[in-house]
């Protein structure tokens, strides 16, 4: 009712459990500890869906192409970004559309520059975190590198490697729904399926061709 009414005890927050929350982000308190490894969180339902990643389970499976996900909002993330073609994010810099406002926000620091991610012990700064992972590991030798133990390449991310892994073995989980074509990555699939639906994202700015 509170809620509703916009009536916010505590000054800013609608309930006391929400300020409790705000407050341990504030002062970083992370009571729920994994018993697994060293991370600790400072919400329950934040530990539970971690706890995934140790477990392995993925009980969220996509009706189009059987790929399982941890959670339902990853499972709903994937049906939009892979299985559907509608993109209601605009850039305001040049009108490309994206399907979420993550993929927009993204792009638009191509064209703005914006440097936010900062090395700690330097003073460098880079755009993208993946960057800033990148000049960790060769620069300060701070991270983990994951390493192919098939040909002993090495990778900044974890996804990265499952990708390369994928390719040595052939395994190509995600399958167009049109036709039976086969891909590694859901990216490279859902630049295949743009051949189905005749999407055209990029327009001359003169003739609109």
């Amino acid at each position: 009712m509170r809620i509703r009414s916009g009536k916010k005890p505590n000054k800013r927050f609608a309930s006391l459990g929400n300020l409790v929350q705000h407050r341990r982000i504030r002062c970083g308190k992370k009571p729920y500890k994994c018993h697994r490894c060293d991370k600790s969180f400072s919400q329950s339902a934040h530990l539970t869906t971690h706890m995934t990643v140790h477990t392995g389970d993925k009980p969220y499976r996509c009706s189009l192409c059987n790929k399982s996900f941890s959670q339902s909002s990853h499972l709903k993330a994937h049906k939009r970004c892979v299985h559907s073609n509608i993109r209601p994010y605009d850039c305001p810099y040049c009108g490309k559309l994206f399907k979420t406002n993550s993929y927009l926000k993204s792009h638009v620091r191509t064209h703005t520059g914006a440097q936010m991610y900062s090395c700690r012990h330097c003073s460098l700064r880079f755009v993208w975190v993946a960057q800033l992972k990148v000049h960790l590991l060769k620069s300060h030798n701070e991270g983990t590198w994951f390493t192919c133990h098939i040909c002993q390449n090495k990778f900044s991310r974890s996804g990265k490697l499952k990708e390369h892994i994928r390719r040595h073995e052939g395994v190509k989980p995600y399958v167009c729904c049109e036709c039976p074509k086969r891909f590694c990555t859901g990216y490279e699939l859902k630049y295949h399926q743009l051949i189905h639906w005749d999407y055209k994202q990029f327009r001359c700015g003169s003739c609109g061709k």
